[in-house]
């Protein structure tokens, strides 16, 4: 009985161990969160590239708990008011960070 018991707190520690691993603090996404952030990031990119006067191979795209960076060189600033606006229209998307410049 006592083995038994043993083993029960020992697998009810273990589950509460790997709970708390898939948790998210301030610095660091919950694995759902990191999902989350990656389909995002599929979205912009895939909105990028169907914008015809965008070149997706010019923009970086990052996402963190659903704000998104853009970053890399572009051809004007047309260019990156147009993106911006591309990125915040996709769903999911908090909020924008600028890091482009221009050629």
């Amino acid at each position: 009985m006592k083995a038994q018991s043993i083993f029960t707190m020992f697998f009810v520690g273990l589950c509460c161990a790997a709970l708390l691993g898939c948790g998210s603090t301030a610095t660091s996404e919950g694995t759902g969160e990191y999902l989350d952030d990656t389909v995002i990031t599929t979205k912009v990119k895939a909105a990028i590239f169907n914008t015809e006067s965008l070149k997706v191979t010019e923009i970086n795209v990052e996402t963190f708990k659903g704000e998104v960076q853009l970053s890399g060189f572009v051809s004007s600033a047309e260019d990156i008011s147009t993106a911006i606006r591309v990125a915040r229209g996709v769903t999911g998307v908090t909020s924008v960070k600028n890091a482009m410049k221009i050629k």
